[in-house]
């Protein structure tokens, strides 16, 4: 070997050395099993990952790629989605059910490929079909890089607070004998903070979560908001909070005594342990805006404690956080909300999308389906229903990301509108009759790669039924550009937007009575779902999904699929084109049946 050809060589192996240091892979079983659970004075089998809820914590450095084989010993399909990570070109691992991939079958496993990118902070993983996520989520915590460090100092220690949902009964078949009668959703019968209720709810005070500090030590409190249909407020008696992290991405300092997160939002706060030795309760309960709608809403407080290490005598009951605020304060939580801004510096620098080539309007709104001499036990006799831009999604008989891939014709149309069908007064109280009733359908929206897009969620008071939404979308992060209440001006709005520093996030509260504007760039090719992420609209249709076109090139399309993805069960009506299989050994199932 000449030395010209050895100095390429040892280039070519430093290079990938390099590579394999500055990323890892690592490998996670996750087993899906029934177990029981003592809450609230009762017992109940549920589904949960490795026996335990919350679920196991996946850890990686940013730009890891994690490989989870998911074994299904449950009575029950499931999915699960990496809630956050943006997999680039690869949403066949990105896990929304008949969105991405059909369900993991009982006794049937499916690994996925979680590929890290630009996410730096907390993020979380929970399955993605049916009320399932009640008890299968857990953590995802994403360190820096190795030899880089986060934008403040290294902390002392680290706690991960997961706040959740308990129900008594078993919530799958509670809310599937709603959605047949067309009843409104179960309320949870308390929150929980890493899986335990605390010590104001009945049978719960030798469980309540504890947390043990020193005196003069700052820690990072990673706060994941798992709870199916609520935003939550949460604060540590007397004790500040400094806010750093929002959705994997850093933001600007927020030095606060609470916060208020939605559901899918994670937050990474630093505390410091600055109070007098003793015990503190860290307080999670709902903050609520759509306090007239159906059933009420939970309002018990679920707790953790916060224990000072060191010689003093343990008080009868830890001291109560006062500041945190009332279950309908809007004043608060908007205040809270309106402070978060990216920390758009050299070394996090932001790249708003200015060159806008696709603008949307998309309308939230609660509506209902007519039933036969009102036979529904919703609204009026009615069937309950909600939609984006009167469009109430609903669920097709295989994945979108395989009959796009495939192009199958039949499972979807790509004729989501950019604007609603008609325009009102969106939140005036009395809204025409004709907003109360969705068109019900697959519609998707086609984006060309790179395409830079605007839209703007705009809420309703259809059925006089306003209130928050928390919005999430898949495979992305976007910038929330501008926010605000009443209808979305489109002269006048867009000349408060932030462009300079706007929070970057995957998940977006748009306001009650209000809007919320926000810019990506359509950049990561693939099938990516658009949805609420109070559960309860997911499955009444406040979704869509998005599809972003190839770019042209192998390094701008999506990858091809993998080997093996579960199989869809479709109606014996649905007929399969022969040249379905492609080589793709997965379908060959379907050629069996």
């Amino acid at each position: 070997m000449g030395l010209l050809s050895k100095l390429l060589w040892l280039a070519c192996l430093n290079i990938f050395l390099f590579r394999m240091a500055e990323s890892a892979v690592h490998y996670y079983d996750f087993v899906l099993r029934e177990k029981n659970f003592t809450r609230l004075c009762s017992t109940k089998s549920m589904l949960v990952v490795n026996d335990s809820f919350p679920g196991p914590v996946i850890r990686v450095h940013k730009g890891d790629t994690v490989f989870v084989n998911v074994h299904n010993e449950g009575y029950y399909g499931v999915t699960i989605h990496w809630h956050g990570v943006k997999q680039p070109r690869n949403p066949w691992s990105d896990g929304p059910e008949y969105i991405t991939q059909c369900p993991i079958e009982p006794g049937t496993n499916f690994t996925y490929e979680v590929i890290f990118s630009t996410e730096e902070g907390t993020l979380w993983w929970h399955a993605h079909s049916n009320w399932t996520r009640s008890s299968v989520h857990g953590a995802i915590v994403i360190y820096p890089k190795e030899g880089t460090t986060t934008p403040y100092p290294k902390p002392d220690g680290e706690e991960i607070f997961i706040l959740g949902s308990w129900y008594v009964g078993n919530i799958n078949a509670l809310v599937l004998e709603d959605l047949k009668t067309g009843a409104s959703a179960p309320e949870s019968d308390s929150y929980v903070i890493n899986g335990q209720p605390g010590d104001f709810l009945p049978c719960s005070q030798d469980s309540t979560h504890r947390w043990v500090v020193d005196f003069g030590k700052t820690y990072l409190v990673r706060v994941i908001n798992a709870a199916m249909n609520a935003d939550l407020f949460f604060a540590i008696a007397k004790h500040n909070i400094t806010v750093v992290g929002v959705d994997g991405s850093y933001v600007k300092p927020i030095v606060n005594d609470f916060i208020v997160i939605s559901p899918g939002q994670t937050m990474n706060l630093l505390l410091t342990a600055n109070q007098s030795l003793g015990q503190y309760y860290a307080v999670a309960r709902q903050y609520d805006t759509d306090q007239s709608f159906f059933n009420g809403f939970d309002d018990t407080n679920a707790t953790a404690i916060l224990m000072y290490s060191g010689n003093y005598t343990a008080p009868d009951v830890p001291l109560f956080p006062s500041n945190i605020p009332a279950y309908t304060d809007n004043n608060a939580a908007y205040k809270f909300i309106g402070r978060l801004r990216s920390l758009a510096s050299k070394e996090y620098p932001v790249n708003v999308p200015l060159n806008i080539t696709t603008r949307m309007l998309i309308t939230i709104s609660m509506n209902y389906l007519p039933c036969p001499n009102a036979s529904c036990a919703g609204i009026d006799g009615n069937m309950i229903a909600s939609s984006l831009s009167n469009m109430s999604f609903v669920n097709p008989t295989t994945d979108v990301l395989l009959a796009y891939y495939r192009n199958l014709s039949g499972i979807y149309t790509p004729d989501f509108p950019n604007w609603p069908e008609s325009f009102f007064n969106f939140t005036a109280d009395d809204l025409p009759l004709n907003t109360t009733i969705p068109t019900q359908g697959t519609r998707v929206k086609m984006l060309d790669y790179n395409e830079e897009v605007e839209i703007t969620f705009q809420g309703t008071a259809v059925l006089k039924i306003p209130q928050n939404h928390p919005m999430h979308m898949h495979g992305y992060s976007f910038y929330v550009v501008g926010s605000g209440f009443g209808n979305f001006n489109n002269e006048t709005d867009p000349k408060n937007f932030n462009l300079v520093d706007p929070p970057e996030v995957n998940s977006v509260e748009v306001p009650k009575d209000g809007w919320v504007t926000i810019r990506f760039k359509a950049n990561n090719p693939g099938v990516w779902f658009w949805h609420c992420h109070f559960e309860r609209h997911l499955d009444w249709g406040m979704n869509t999904v998005m599809i972003v076109k190839n770019g042209g090139t192998p390094e701008t399309s999506i990858r091809p699929p993998p080997t093996y993805m579960p199989p869809c069960r479709p109606p014996p009506s649905l007929a399969w084109p022969k040249d379905f299989d492609d080589s793709h050994e997965v379908r060959n199932e379907y050629e069996r049946k």
